[in-house]
């Protein structure tokens, strides 16, 4: 008999559970930016394994879950390619990350609406002006490898790289 699948309250507490002692870059509690995400899923229309993954995006990343825990959940394994799709791995360049974002179905609205809510002009407010600096030029630099609108194209970013060669 199949074990039942997590329901996504389920998995909502699980995500705020795991990264409960967390704060963000500016100190606020980590589950701030896991209900944002998970609520821009929401609102651009994500299904309910979209919405699942945006909880737990950023857990295996972060070492708050592990790989096995993600392996071995009672997940749809769309869920669980979704959260792997966005997870960033250690040393690994923008247009690998990317691309297998891009590859994954349903992957792209889970960071679409993350790199909306880390580019959040109150967010990025508070913070120290090289690193919101820092932060929103990498945020519009993997919008462009996405192809979503407000981002650095591949191509600009060669151009800005080797200016003389336009």
């Amino acid at each position: 008999m199949p074990i039942p699948c997590l329901t996504l309250s389920q998995v909502e507490a699980i995500a705020r559970e795991a990264h409960r002692s967390q704060t963000d870059k500016a100190g606020r509690p980590y589950v701030e930016h896991l209900a944002a995400v998970a609520e821009g899923v929401r609102i651009r229309g994500g299904s309910e394994e979209q919405i699942a993954a945006a909880w737990l995006h950023d857990a295996v990343e972060d070492g708050v879950l592990s790989r096995q825990w993600l392996d071995e959940a009672p997940l749809p394994l769309r869920v669980k390619e979704m959260v792997l799709a966005v997870t960033k791995r250690d040393g690994e360049d923008l247009f690998t990350y990317t691309g297998r974002i891009l590859a994954t179905p349903g992957a792209l609205l889970i960071k679409e609406s993350d790199l909306a809510h880390n580019a959040d002009p109150d967010r990025l407010a508070v913070l120290e002006p090289a690193t919101r600096t820092r932060l929103s030029e990498k945020y519009a630099q993997v919008r462009g490898l996405l192809g979503l609108g407000g981002g650095v194209t591949p191509a600009e970013q060669r151009d800005q790289a080797n200016p003389a060669a336009g």
